[in-house]
């Protein structure tokens, strides 16, 4: 089978693990800068070219898509669907996953557990969204936020409001979410291929830091998901659409809390976390479910 991981980085982890995994099982894979394609719109004749040349006999890809690049990377994702080209995850998921706005409300229909969120269009009543959530300690988060960027922990009522009213006159949408003390500044990362989940990891926070996410220096071990939180998780994936997801969730005393299911999971921390050839069975998702000729 031939393979195309959509990456901009070949030496990133994720990509070279995706390319040894599929490598291993007798694939040809191509690592294709999304940011460099060009995509060619015709009647019923959808093509792709990179570096000048056309991409073709893909029978899947595996979006590797950076926040960043969101309205370009799916665009060529799109482009391959219109190809039948099978994708670990689809463009119109990929899309939802990255609106923080949209994705708490699909998952919230969903009947999922969520950290009471609170939205506004630049209001300068800023008390009534912190009063909301149950006042201060309460966390604010950018929309367009990554790997723990643009979120902020507001311990007083005083902190709370300035740094709403500071981001309401950059005009940055973000949202204000109640915290969850008995996390400990610890989540979980739960990683769902398909209708499985293949592995799960406990985020740990560096000291005085609430903020659990590795780029930011915390710390991850293998842990074993309670009934409730793998269902959880696998209905967070499927109300999302996504094939291949990263779900995150609080353990709390209401149970378990999303808070963000991720289209594009890192691979580096969940693989030394458990210990687990994750890479592998997101090429045996594919084996699955891509159509191609032996």
């Amino acid at each position: 089978m031939r393979i195309a991981v959509l990456s901009r980085n070949p030496k990133l982890y994720s990509t070279r693990r995706l390319v040894e995994a599929g490598e291993a099982k007798g694939h040809e894979i191509l690592v294709i800068d999304h940011s460099r394609c060009n995509i060619e719109i015709e009647k019923k004749k959808p093509k792709v070219y990179y570096k000048g040349e056309q991409v073709t006999d893909v029978h899947a890809i595996i979006p590797r898509i950076g926040a960043s690049v969101t309205f370009f990377g799916t665009a060529v994702v799109r482009q391959f669907e219109m190809m039948n080209v099978f994708s670990t995850t689809e463009s119109v998921a990929l899309v939802r996953s990255r609106d923080k706005l949209r994705s708490l409300q699909i998952l919230s229909r969903a009947g999922l557990g969520l950290p009471k969120t609170v939205f506004t269009n630049y209001s300068k009543d800023v008390e009534t969204p912190i009063k909301a959530v149950g006042g201060a300690p309460c966390v604010i988060k950018l929309l367009e936020g990554t790997q723990g960027l643009g979120v902020v922990l507001a311990e007083t009522q005083k902190a709370a409001e300035s740094v709403l009213e500071a981001f309401n006159g950059l005009q940055a949408r973000v949202i204000v979410q109640e915290f969850i003390k008995e996390a400990g500044g610890a989540d979980v990362r739960v990683f769902v291929i398909g209708d499985r989940v293949v592995g799960a990891m406990k985020r740990q926070g560096k000291e005085g830091e609430f903020r659990s996410n590795l780029h930011r220096g915390g710390s991850a071990e293998i842990i074993e998901l309670s009934d409730a939180e793998e269902r959880a998780a696998l209905k967070a994936a499927k109300a999302m659409g996504l094939g291949v997801a990263g779900v995150d969730m609080l353990q709390s005393a209401k149970g378990p809390l999303i808070l963000e299911v991720n289209s594009s999971p890192g691979l580096e921390g969940i693989e030394a976390a458990t210990g687990k050839d994750i890479a592998g069975e997101i090429i045996k998702y594919i084996e699955r479910n891509a159509e191609y000729d032996d």
